[in-house]
């Protein structure tokens, strides 16, 4: 069973399965987040929904840089949770499976570009309190206890 974060699903509401792949990226005891402008302003871990054919790492790659601009190495296996939300951008209620990765940041190539994406740093104690969904700082929060120093 996959744990659930965030709102209780409407039991007379049709839900769209939707895997993503989404990433903690640690580097000099800070992490790597995005902040997304629309459709409300919001604090994240880089990431996003699986193109038809890709596979979640290759997603993983591809949603990192789209939304930060950095490219990323080593990505391993960090824990799964799902919520369900609406997504605005596609007019559709979803059941999102979010796979959580842990992967090294390890070259800057320039600004995201995704727009409406803004690349930022926080120290990692202060990430998880900055998210803005629950199952992102529930794991952000476990990894950032896992690795105090």
């Amino acid at each position: 069973m996959i744990r659930r974060f965030g709102d209780t699903p409407d039991p007379g509401r049709t839900y769209i399965r939707r895997a993503g792949a989404y990433a903690i990226l640690p580097l000099d005891g800070r992490l790597l987040l995005t902040h997304q402008a629309e459709p409300e302003p919001e604090i994240q871990l880089p990431g996003g929904g699986i193109d038809r054919g890709e596979s979640l790492v290759a997603a993983l790659h591809r949603e990192v840089f789209e939304e930060t601009g950095w490219r990323i190495s080593a990505p391993r296996r960090f824990g799964v949770f799902r919520r369900f939300a609406y997504m605005p951008e596609y007019d559709l209620w979803a059941e999102k499976i979010c796979t959580i990765y842990i992967a090294r940041p390890v070259a800057c190539l320039g600004e995201p570009t995704e727009p409406g994406h803004e690349a930022l740093w926080a120290d990692m104690d202060a990430a998880a309190r900055l998210l803005g969904n629950p199952g992102d700082r529930h794991f952000t929060a476990l990894f950032a206890s896992l690795n105090a120093r």
